[in-house]
């Protein structure tokens, strides 16, 4: 049972689960099912990985964003000058 949850949760991209199941990781003793656990694991970790790396990008994509609408606004002229 979880190690279809895992599936589920790598196949969903859910990192919430994903944290959960790795929390509750229960004793395997077969040998089959600790070799799919393991290669799951690592599918999980690139999976992980991969977000990070996605999120990281759109980070550094919204800085030069930033970047270009404050080099394009208009200098405010924010001093009321009255002299005579």
């Amino acid at each position: 049972m979880w190690l279809k949850k895992l599936k589920i949760a790598i196949i969903e991209n859910n990192t919430d689960q994903l944290n959960s199941l790795m929390d509750s990781l229960p004793q395997l003793n077969n040998p089959k099912e600790i070799k799919e656990a393991l290669n799951l694991i690592q599918l999980a970790k690139k999976s992980v990985e991969n977000l990070q790396n996605e999120t990281q990008e759109s980070i550094q994509q919204m800085k030069k964003n930033l970047d270009f609408l404050k080099a394009t606004q208009a200098p405010s002229g924010g001093k009321f000058d009255i002299t005579f």
